[in-house]
């Protein structure tokens, strides 16, 4: 039986998804233990706009909200969350500008930390 990755999360992420309901919390919690042991829950989809970077998105309705956690297994060692955060707009699907911009930046920092993790361990090729 494969080992669980850890979870890394990145800024407020684990605060932001502390907040939303329980139902919601639970499902997106389900969704990331799937991340943690290589596979992938049928409620994440790959994010637009990150080409190949294995970057996925929860999507989780709850009482007429839309709530989204967006994460990465782009590093081998552990699942990164990058955001969670609840959808505002009622038109369409698509996520907002900022979010996807919040979620870049988000990515970035967990790019140094992985490369920081490694230095420390001799991983890093």
């Amino acid at each position: 039986m494969p080992t669980a990755k850890p979870v890394r999360w990145i800024a407020r992420s684990h605060d932001d998804l502390r907040a939303f309901p329980r139902a919601a919390r639970r499902a997106i919690g389900y969704a990331l233990h799937f991340a943690q042991m290589g596979d992938k829950h049928p409620s994440a989809k790959p994010m637009r706009g990150f080409g190949g970077a294995g970057v996925l998105e929860i999507v989780e309705d709850h009482d007429g909200n839309a709530y989204r956690a967006v994460y990465t297994v782009k590093f081998s060692e552990a699942v990164y969350v990058l955001h969670a955060f609840r959808k505002k707009s009622k038109k369409g699907i698509e996520t907002p500008k900022q979010e996807i911009e919040l979620v870049r930046k988000r990515l970035k920092r967990a790019e140094e930390d992985h490369r920081s993790r490694s230095k420390d361990t001799g991983d890093e090729p």
